[in-house]
């Protein structure tokens, strides 16, 4: 539906049905932060109403037809949710095990533990020279490396290294794929 409105003192034609999938897009992009009426109608260039109006009909839309995503208001600000209907398959997604591509990010951090463990968190970032909180979560959670235990130095930091049951190489090859015996395996894993 295309419509006329009167915005900062001109006629403006809309289509209601384009913003209101811009929005859904500027929610998604959002994330947990969401987007409020006035930021929505900035981005937008409409009135704040409007703008409101059309995250309300966005919400009804997506009732409507079932979807999988939901929009929420929370302190003020509009953003989009997951349906509470489906939390027993989201917890099952988050519960099993992924084997997807490594980040750039944990390939360093994993060529940095299997070659100098076992190293501590702190040794891992002075080597990267970036925090590396997710690309070590992320080994962790693959079972490519584990904490062994803790340093013996002030602070007592926690010790990364591979698992002792499997061998860096060979996580390595599994993680990169690298299944013909005639390809090599990098020197920094």
């Amino acid at each position: 539906m295309i419509s006329s409105f009167i915005g900062e003192g001109k006629l403006r034609k809309v289509d209601y049905p384009k913003l209101k999938s811009i929005i859904e897009g500027l929610l998604f992009m959002a994330g947990d932060e969401g987007l409020n009426p006035k930021q929505l109608a900035d981005i937008l260039e409409l009135d704040a109403g409007l703008a409101a109006e059309l995250v309300r009909e966005l919400k009804e839309d997506l009732d409507r037809e079932g979807r999988g995503v939901q929009v929420a208001e929370v302190a003020g600000a509009f953003r989009l949710t997951t349906r509470p209907e489906h939390a027993p398959y989201f917890e099952r997604m988050a519960y099993t095990p992924t084997r997807s591509a490594l980040s750039q990010a944990a390939l360093e951090t994993l060529s940095i533990v299997a070659y100098r463990q076992p190293i501590t968190r702190v040794e891992i970032e002075e080597i990267r020279g970036v925090k590396s909180d997710r690309a070590i979560q992320s080994l962790i959670s693959k079972d490519l490396i584990e904490e062994t235990g803790r340093a013996e130095q002030i602070g007592r930091r926690s010790c990364m290294e591979r698992p002792r049951h499997s061998s860096t190489i060979s996580a390595c090859r599994d993680w990169m794929r690298f299944r013909s015996p005639n390809r090599s395996i990098p020197r920094s894993c």
